[in-house]
């Protein structure tokens, strides 16, 4: 089944459940996804039967805007993202002179960032100054259920309740400064944009397995499609090896976002899921970058596709605006 979250003027939104482009209200079933997620072994069920009955008509449904989607969660107790395609590590190092990590085959890189606000998939990009090299960057991500201290590899897999899209913006200008200090990613990243839909891992059939999503990521920016990379093949860590790996010390509430880090292929003729590998790569062929970083007006669209064509979580299409530029992006609208 596929879950949105529909704007309606609370932090938190309204719970729907969507097929193709109409979508049933569930707020009877519980009022948020975060609801849903607190008590999932009674209300998916019950989720999955409305979808059910969406889909046959039983349920007539409502037509769907996209602009009036807030995030799946809009608000989520915590949003961890890794670094589990090893190619991105080795180019975005590479690009600003850095060693790699010891361990990096061994040892998933993660860090901690904002999950207070989470934007949806049309929201704006608000750029406070061009200088801190705005960037894209296109990901799996994955919401959990309680995950307890301790778990294994071979258990976590049964903790994923949904999959979906994120872009994890990055202000890459920022990024030296704050990792020499020793202390992680802080200004240099600003709120996380997610797609539209969050979708059940028995949705996508034999798209999802072993932890990993199998789609063709798409990365379309300012109308040029700058990526279509394979999200399965070399991701190195797997949710559930991510999932093993930030629970050794400690537990997760039901809620938790996680990420995969920024789909990356070593095939250059895949493209790139961010401006900072099209950058290195401009140095290495001409030795200088030649892809500026991201500025007011410009467009970035992301999703991914089935073998079919289909667009399986729908597109984050988002448009950078100058910060306190004033703008609708609530999602509180069905005008």
């Amino acid at each position: 089944m596929r879950l949105a979250t529909l704007g309606n003027g609370s932090r938190d939104g309204e719970l729907i459940v969507v097929r193709e482009q109409r979508f049933a209200r569930a707020a009877d079933i519980a009022p948020n996804l975060q609801a849903a997620l607190d008590d999932w072994e009674r209300t998916a069920p019950r989720l999955r039967a409305r979808s059910e009955q969406l889909e046959s008509g039983a349920v007539p449904g409502e037509a769907l805007k996209v602009e009036a989607l807030l995030a799946p969660l809009p608000r989520a107790y915590e949003w961890v993202d890794g670094s589990a395609y090893l190619n991105h590590i080795v180019l975005v190092r590479k690009a600003r002179g850095a060693e790699l990590p010891p361990g990096l085959e061994t040892d998933p890189l993660v860090y901690q960032g904002g999950s207070g606000v989470l934007l949806g998939p049309t929201a704006p990009l608000e750029l406070e100054n061009e200088a801190y090299g705005l960037d894209f960057e296109g990901e799996v991500a994955v919401i959990l259920g309680d995950v307890p201290i301790g778990i294994s590899a071979e258990r976590a897999s049964q903790a994923i309740r949904l999959v979906m899209l994120a872009n994890d913006v990055t202000y890459r200008e920022l990024v030296p400064n704050e990792l020499k200090k020793g202390f992680g990613f802080f200004s240099s990243k600003p709120a996380t944009a997610f797609s539209p839909f969050a979708v059940t891992p028995d949705e996508l059939g034999s798209d999802f397995h072993d932890g990993k999503l199998f789609l063709t990521l798409i990365s379309t920016y300012n109308g040029e499609v700058v990526g279509r990379t394979e999200t399965g093949p070399e991701m190195h860590f797997s949710f559930a090896e991510l999932i093993a790996h930030i629970a050794r010390t400690r537990a997760f509430s039901a809620g938790t976002i996680l990420g995969s880090g920024t789909v990356s292929n070593r095939d250059p003729t895949r493209g790139v899921s961010c401006l900072a590998e099209r950058r290195t790569r401009e140095t290495l062929e001409h030795g200088a970058p030649i892809t500026r970083y991201m500025r007011v007006g410009d467009r970035i669209r992301i999703e991914a596709l089935d073998a079919s064509g289909n667009s399986v979580f729908g597109a984050i299409e988002q448009t950078v605006t100058a910060a306190g530029a004033e703008a609708c992006a609530t999602g509180n609208a069905l005008e």
